[in-house]
């Protein structure tokens, strides 16, 4: 008779079941494991299946074994624990830059990571969310292009696009490419995750100056290995965090020092929006004001308009006049 293939293979099938089968609640009889290998018509004995362990364990397989009447093996601990990976499912499931399709991929992947026991666990941590995800699949080919580029301090190409209504029979949302549908060119210098969305942060040429692009809006990301990137000089002043810090949030408008009264209650508004190394000074007992720059837009004075009474513009004058034009402007539309 012709010798199975796969009994070369009895290590890595006891390692297989053990990884699959058992945790620290789940432990299997030496008797489970030859059934399974018989299962593959792989041939073993109670002996060679204790020298499996111990060479499992020599390797740094952290097996152990319950003491009772029946002695059971079972894998004690893992890369990860449990609790581990419930943060991470958490994290991927309530990613907005990342699929409903790639998101439940990549829950599957982490479950593999547990015995089939503690993976029903995770598995009920899994919440399908009303949260809007992005709906761009190449993403991740997109995030692997920019990581090559800036690995390499090469330029990058891209289609840049935004949501716009079309009438078309009935009126839909649909995508249009900006930069009249031209690729955008840029240098990219590097990636971060803010608001939860995942942004490039790139030198624009042209503009001479520091941009950031939304990576799920980017397509047909290329990398121009023949265009070496540029703006090194201005990355080496560049602070990410002060960067993210007056930008992001604030979108589309002049960077400009501003002073803000706010009531004492809100200081943890203020340091969640603009960190706790802002700079503060007390006024009274029950406010206090702060100083910072901002870019003057609608969305900052939306955030600020949400606050109600408590905030006050102090300075600069623009800023105040800017703020009521934008009050009126509410107003005015629901007269």
């Amino acid at each position: 008779m012709a010798k199975n293939p796969k009994q070369k293979q009895k290590l890595l099938y006891v390692y297989k079941f053990l990884s699959e089968k058992t945790d620290e609640s789940n432990g299997a009889t030496v008797s489970q494991i030859i059934e399974y290998l018989d299962g593959f018509d792989i041939k073993a004995e109670r002996k060679s299946i204790y020298d499996d362990l111990r060479t499992l364990q020599d390797f740094g397989v952290d097996i152990c074994s319950t003491k009772s009447k029946t002695v059971k093996y079972y894998i004690a601990s893992r890369d990860f624990e449990l609790s581990e990976l419930k943060l991470l499912v958490d994290a991927v499931q309530s990613s907005k830059f990342i699929t409903h399709k790639k998101s439940n991929t990549l829950i599957k992947k982490l479950e593999n990571l547990l015995s089939e026991h503690d993976a029903k666990k995770l598995q009920r941590q899994v919440v399908v969310s009303n949260r809007v995800k992005t709906m761009n699949e190449k993403i991740y080919y997109n995030i692997d292009g920019i990581h090559n580029a800036i690995n390499s301090s090469c330029k990058i190409s891209f289609y840049y696009y935004q949501w716009v209504t079309t009438k078309e029979g009935t009126q839909k949302i649909t995508k249009k490419r900006r930069n009249n549908g031209e690729k955008y060119v840029v240098s990219p210098w590097a990636l971060t995750w803010d608001d939860e969305n995942y942004y490039l942060i790139a030198y624009d040429d042209k503009a001479d100056r520091i941009k950031h692009y939304r990576v799920d809006k980017m397509e047909s990301v290329e990398v121009l290995e023949s265009k070496k990137r540029d703006g090194k000089e201005l990355f080496k002043k560049f602070d990410m965090a002060v960067y993210s810090k007056q930008i992001f949030g604030m979108f589309g408008g002049e960077l400009t020092d501003i002073k803000i009264r706010f009531d004492n209650s809100l200081i943890g508004v203020v340091v969640d929006r603009f960190s706790k190394n802002v700079f503060i000074s007390l006024n009274s007992d029950s406010t206090f004001d702060m100083s910072t720059k901002v870019m003057l837009s609608p969305t900052f004075y939306g955030w600020l308009f949400g606050l109600k009474d408590k905030a006050k513009i102090l300075s600069p004058q623009k800023a105040k006049e800017e703020f009521l034009h934008y009050i009126d402007d509410i107003q005015n539309m629901y007269k």
